[in-house]
């Protein structure tokens, strides 16, 4: 597996050239477990799509993904759960690749579905409809195509909407799993106990990074009002900021206003 630093640097990610996050610089090292924290609309689901390559920067760059597994999890609510598959087949598009587009699945595979589908809690769901899961459990089979894809990097967006404290707790030791393999999980959450808990780092975000460091540091009733405030202080209807800063490494702790 390949491991590497991942770089942000002067990244700007925005939507018919409005940015939606400004001039973030971070540094993520190899098996980090990241929080992704900030309220509605503050470009959470946005960073993490030009992450997975879903979005083109506006400005800055990312390095460090080339030669890298990406494996990029959407909201629920961007899954269309009406598609007329059932939960092995769904699963089982974590192996594209391996099969390709045009390959066909074999026992092996169809094998190596059914042990996914075990490790999150599914067997005997294999030829159950999609809209037939509960949040839950579809939230569970889409842990299972995770496994199959073996990514390096792991790109979450709020993995635990719609599931219970139970389910919440068996993904979470999984991910905690994935960072004792190497590899790097990043998620979008809201819950902050959570993130205080079982997360290494936390990215305070408000269109722009508030904080970055150890969630018990960066989770600070100060630093979340001063994210809420810059928030609401936005205009989306505001133009793409031209001229880039100079950029500047983020550190632990709160950064500079």
């Amino acid at each position: 597996m390949s491991l590497s630093t991942l770089f942000l640097e002067n990244l700007t990610l925005g939507y018919e050239r409005h940015p939606a996050v400004h001039h973030l610089d971070l540094r993520i090292e190899p098996a980090s477990l990241v929080a992704i924290i900030g309220p509605n609309g503050a470009g959470k689901s946005t960073l993490l799509k030009g992450m997975a390559g879903l979005l083109r920067p506006l400005q800055g760059r990312i390095r460090g993904l080339d030669g890298q597994r990406v494996a990029y999890l959407p909201q629920l609510s961007e899954v269309d759960r009406s598609f007329p598959i059932n939960v092995v087949d769904m699963v089982a598009l974590g192996l594209w690749r391996e099969v390709g587009a045009l390959g066909a699945f074999n026992s092996a595979h169809r094998e190596r579905c059914r042990v996914a589908l075990a490790a999150v809690g599914l067997t005997g769901f294999d030829h159950r409809p999609l809209d037939t899961l509960s949040g839950g459990q579809f939230q569970r089979a889409l842990f299972a195509r995770l496994i199959l894809q073996d990514a390096s990097v792991l790109l979450l967006d709020e993995p635990f909407a719609a599931v219970d404290e139970r389910t919440t707790g068996e993904l979470m030791s999984m991910l905690r799993t994935w960072q004792r393999e190497g590899r790097t999980v990043i998620a979008v959450l809201h819950d902050l106990d959570l993130a205080r808990r079982n997360f290494d780092h936390a990215l305070l975000l408000a269109r722009e990074a508030i904080a970055w460091g150890p969630p018990n540091q960066v989770l600070m009733p100060a630093q979340l009002a001063r994210a809420r405030g810059l928030h609401e202080a936005f205009d989306d209807d505001a133009a793409t900021c031209e001229t880039p800063r100079p950029a500047v490494l983020v550190m632990d702790g709160v950064l500079p206003s």
